[in-house]
């Protein structure tokens, strides 16, 4: 495999392959390759490190991108003790743009319920706190990226991918951000959310869709790295929102 070193700002391109030649805008334009595909299945996978122990949480479900909505069932970490009896069912999260909601997510909360939350509300604009980011606001930070470099050919799931390394600047990701995401974001930016940079590997097919993308986050004393998988472009997604009288609005005990 051919290394490049291509890097922003018009720096020299060390690589003959023609995948180093703009890596900023390759990247930059990776949302956009998505709203053309359409739709397709998501993994999530977000680890969690904090005085030595590590905590994985991961999700599988998908995504319209032209309708900004999708579907996740994250798994969460089982009791600590491990018995049958402490074993959480899947938390079924609903992803629509500024508004996430979700089942099994909170003791007390009746079966049938959902809970909502207006992800703006939240200190990292739900970027982690709901254990997936959501996969084009995982996109979408890549509109702030500023250095970037053209790491290699590689491949992920049987696809020949182009790997890209870089740090995303949360303020220009806001200013460039769809509409659906700029609100929850620009919450992030402002409670001073990994304020230093957001690094990231991401991974491009041959049409620019993203096939991977890693952002590593750092929250207080942890360090939260989020990957996002995107495959089978064109999949069908449905996805039906709650109607009003499905949502819970009582108090949310804490598990």
């Amino acid at each position: 495999m051919a290394l490049g070193t291509a890097c922003a700002g018009g720096g020299a391109v060390a690589s003959d392959d023609p995948a180093a030649a703009d890596p900023v805008g390759t990247v930059r334009a990776a949302p956009d390759s998505l709203v053309r595909a359409g739709s397709s299945k998501a993994r999530t996978a977000m680890e969690m490190a904090s005085g030595g122990t590590r905590v994985t949480v991961t999700g599988r479900g998908g995504y319209d991108f032209r309708r900004r909505v999708g579907r996740l069932d994250v798994v969460l970490p089982q009791d600590p003790a491990g018995s049958p009896a402490g074993r959480r069912p899947p938390v079924t999260e609903l992803l629509a743009g500024g508004d996430l909601y979700m089942k099994n997510r909170g003791a007390g909360v009746p079966a049938d319920k959902w809970v909502h939350i207006e992800t703006a509300s939240l200190s990292d604009g739900n970027l982690v706190t709901g254990g997936a980011t959501d996969p084009f606001a995982a996109a979408e930070l890549l509109r702030g990226a500023g250095e970037v470099t053209y790491v290699e050919r590689t491949r992920i799931g049987g696809v020949d991918v182009r790997h890209y390394r870089g740090v995303v600047d949360l303020a220009r990701a806001v200013r460039t951000a769809s509409k659906e995401h700029r609100t929850a974001l620009r919450t992030a930016v402002e409670k001073g959310f990994s304020k230093s940079g957001v690094p990231f590997d991401a991974y491009l097919d041959g049409r620019g869709r993203l096939r991977e993308v890693r952002h590593r986050f750092r929250v207080a004393d942890a360090t939260v790295v989020s990957t996002t998988s995107l495959y089978e472009y064109g999949a069908p997604v449905r996805v039906r929102l709650p109607a009003a009288g499905d949502i819970f609005t009582g108090k949310i005990a804490e598990r």
